[in-house]
């Protein structure tokens, strides 16, 4: 008997038949003689319809109280769930996250997990139970319901496989599996029987919406088979694993756009030692994630402008941070321009194959696309880009790298 840690997201329970396929797929997985514990996401957009119900009600409200409302999302999913299977007359329980045991950072809206405690599931499957846990969730030192952030059902998938010590995490999707690029944007994009940690952590981190970037690190650190397949079809999806030799044989593994990117801009900044420690210790004590940062140094060397990337849902905090030390470091003013999107190509043969940078840049320029920023890291290369050329961007790129194949 194995154990299997199963994750649904919010389209695989978006309405109560779609719960009913969960129940009955879920049912087929236990009565194969394996253990099951379920993480459900909230049902379809219900936690974009909360944010909305709220800011009806105060603009600008409290994280903790939003936290309160929006963990009731995942409460819903996970009483349904539990009641489809109750009538297939199957055994199962649902719970919170903190019923559960998970232990979070007292940060509201986006906390991470610090511990596991599960004595109340392994209680529940020795009973016979499938356990139906809420993802997106979990309980601070205060006693208080916290969330882990988007995509946050993910890690609650995840850290549960690692404190259970499942066989496998299995994340069901509406899609088949993990694809070179996003189907709705090339056709032709092709499924991946596999996929390394490290190049699904890119692609995760780079605007890839199938795995929580955290979820797929975790799992790297500590060991957790993950594997995508889809909710409505029984066909094999795609397996994250450890990188083995022949996936450097792939230059380019995958192709994604991040259209939920912002830039921020602080125009003639000092230049001398400790004003960018300043800024970026200011952002991070703010729980603001930065990605690319560029220096722009005048002929002059006495000041410099500097632009970096961040999610476009922090840019409001972001401004008010930033804002806050301009006159400390006695910068001209903040820019920001939310008309960006940052595209990135992944794959482990990068280590191994030069050229990749030119051939990029080469096919960018010679369709009219202009590149604002570069990053680099050993696997991929993301440039900045003009929002509305970034689909067109992953079209050339795509085709460049022959990824139909």
């Amino acid at each position: 008997m194995a154990l299997f840690v199963q994750k649904y997201g919010g389209s695989s329970v978006a309405d109560p038949d779609c719960v009913k396929n969960v129940a009955r797929r879920v049912w087929r997985t236990r009565k194969a003689g394996h253990d099951v514990v379920v993480v459900v996401s909230a049902m379809g957009n219900a936690t974009d319809d909360l944010i909305a119900l709220a800011k009806k009600v105060n603009s600008n409200p409290d994280a903790r109280e939003m936290d309160m409302l929006l963990a009731t999302g995942e409460q819903v999913s996970v009483a349904m769930l539990s009641m489809a299977l109750h009538a297939l007359g199957v055994k199962a329980v649902s719970m919170t996250g903190p019923q559960a045991g998970i232990i979070a950072e007292p940060f509201h809206r986006k906390a991470k997990i610090l511990a596991v405690k599960p004595r109340r599931i392994v209680k529940a499957l020795k009973e016979g139970h499938i356990v139906i846990v809420a993802g997106f969730q979990g309980l601070n030192r205060y006693e208080d319901v916290v969330t882990l952030g988007r995509g946050g059902s993910d890690m609650t998938a995840v850290a549960l496989a690692w404190a259970l010590k499942a066989d496998r995490c299995q994340f069901y999707k509406d899609v088949t599996g993990v694809f070179t690029a996003d189907p709705s944007v090339v056709p032709d994009a092709r499924k991946l029987d596999e996929i390394s940690y490290d190049e699904m952590l890119e692609l995760a981190s780079l605007g890839a919406e199938v795995l929580q970037s955290r979820s797929v690190e975790f799992a790297k650190n500590h060991g957790v088979r993950m594997e995508v397949l889809s909710s409505f079809e029984n066909k094999p999806g795609t397996l994250v694993k450890e990188e083995v030799s022949d996936m450097e044989n792939i230059v380019v593994r995958g192709v994604v756009a991040d259209k939920k990117q912002a830039k921020v801009t602080i125009l003639r900044v000092p230049d001398r030692p400790g004003i960018a420690a300043g800024i970026f210790t200011a952002l991070a004590k703010a729980n603001i994630n930065v990605d690319m940062i560029v220096l722009n140094v005048s002929n002059q060397g006495q000041l410099a402008d500097i632009s970096f990337t961040i999610p476009s849902a922090d840019l409001q905090q972001a401004l008010k941070v930033v804002e806050s030390v301009v006159p400390e470091v006695a910068s001209s003013g903040v820019t920001h321009d939310q008309n960006i999107a940052k595209v990135s190509i992944v794959g482990v043969g990068m280590r191994s194959h030069s050229g990749i940078a030119a051939r990029m840049f080469s096919v960018l320029a010679a369709n009219g696309i202009d590149i604002h920023m570069i990053s680099t890291s050993e696997i991929k290369i993301s440039v900045v880009i003009s929002k509305k050329q970034a689909d067109k961007a992953v079209r050339v790129l795509h085709r460049e790298f022959k990824l139909s194949r």
